[in-house]
């Protein structure tokens, strides 16, 4: 079963965790911190939200000429990446053909390589590796070039310049520290509305780089622990798209980011499902229901329609027992409900009903 959907465009997204020493030995928040950038109130995708650094997939993500700037370190086929499992296609969406769709980089590499150079783009922060050299345990920025804002500048008007800025610093994407994490497809919103395929990935810093925002995408960065952006969104201080939200009570799993390091790379060469939430309106809110649960239909159609039912959610919720969803209260209050069992070695947020009824 596919689906043409020409407004959809692939993407890549970098959940950035650097290590932070917590207040006290007793504080119940991480040990670590992760990145979240707000977006301009023009923005045509989540005005004035809070997300992760990522953007668009580019042709030049993909150009062969990589091949020359990876051979000190690794070439194809596997560019020294754990080789990947199965990858969970459904829906199967007919993207448009790009220039890159032959090339001999291939997607794992390529998707990397944009998540590295968006996150450039909209923070500043360059995720490299010298020539020659070992990647660490835990990876660490490189230090930004002296005309940072001339070379932000031309990759962010021509995507190919980015390679030519790693030549220039003698350094390589490093690829080897972003470990897969999850794949996400923008559920039906309108007719012709903007759709993307997002893979998510999960770099562990060390410690915190220092950002320079371009205050064009980005017009706030904040690195705050995976309880506090929960905090905050509940306070309605910042705001967070569905997939965020549930991304980030999903890191609340782990206290250490050693411990989720850890994780990352032991289930490295494991498989990863792609996720279609369906968009389902009650009399009173919305829920999303994601793959697995009991009231998710696996129809082509769901592609572009949403579900509705003369229910109230409370209603609704107290008659179902196989759960995956995030249920929309409203705009600052989402809850996640799971009963099923993850795939691949994953790991699934625990039920959270919304922070005020956690305190």
């Amino acid at each position: 079963m596919q689906v043409s959907l020409r407004q959809w465009r692939r993407a890549a997204t970098l959940l950035l965790a650097a290590g932070h020493a917590p207040p006290s030995p007793s504080a119940a928040a991480e040990d670590y911190e992760v990145l979240l950038l707000q977006r301009t109130q023009s923005s045509s995708f989540l005005p004035g939200a809070h997300v992760f650094p990522g953007g668009v997939l580019e042709a030049a993500d993909c150009s062969t000429d990589w091949l020359a700037v990876f051979q000190p370190h690794h070439g194809p086929p596997s560019f020294g990446l754990a080789l990947s499992g199965p990858r969970e296609n459904y829906p199967e969406v007919a993207l448009a053909p790009w220039p890159g769709c032959r090339s001999l980089i291939p997607d794992d590499v390529a998707f990397r390589i944009c998540a590295i150079r968006e996150t450039f783009e909209e923070s500043g922060i360059l995720l490299l590796l010298r020539n020659g050299a070992k990647a660490p345990h835990l990876a660490r920025a490189h230090a930004p070039p002296a005309d940072l804002a001339a070379w932000r500048a031309r990759v962010k008007e021509d995507p190919g310049q980015f390679l030519q800025l790693c030549q220039r610093l003698g350094c390589v994407p490093n690829l080897w520290a972003l470990q897969e994490w999850s794949n996400w497809l923008t559920p039906f919103v309108r007719k012709g509305g903007r759709r993307f395929d997002t893979r998510f990935y999960v770099c562990c810093l060390q410690s915190k780089p220092q950002t320079f925002l371009d205050m064009l995408e980005a017009i706030k960065c904040e690195w705050i622990t995976p309880t506090g952006a929960i905090k905050k969104f509940a306070y309605e201080e910042i705001w967070l798209a569905p997939p965020q939200f549930y991304e980030i009570r999903r890191l609340k799993n782990f206290a250490s980011l050693l411990d989720l390091h850890k994780f990352c790379l032991d289930r490295s060469s494991e498989g990863c499902e792609r996720w279609l939430p369906i968009t389902l309106l009650t009399l009173d809110g919305a829920m999303q229901l994601l793959p697995g649960d009991e009231l998710y239909h696996e129809d082509k159609e769901f592609l572009e329609k949403n579900l509705s039912i003369n229910k109230k959610t409370e209603e609704i919720m107290g008659k179902n027992r196989t759960l995956h969803r995030i249920v929309l209260h409203s705009r600052y209050h989402y809850s996640i409900h799971v009963t099923i069992q993850p795939k691949y070695k994953h790991i699934y947020p625990e039920n959270f009903l919304g922070f005020k009824n956690h305190l």
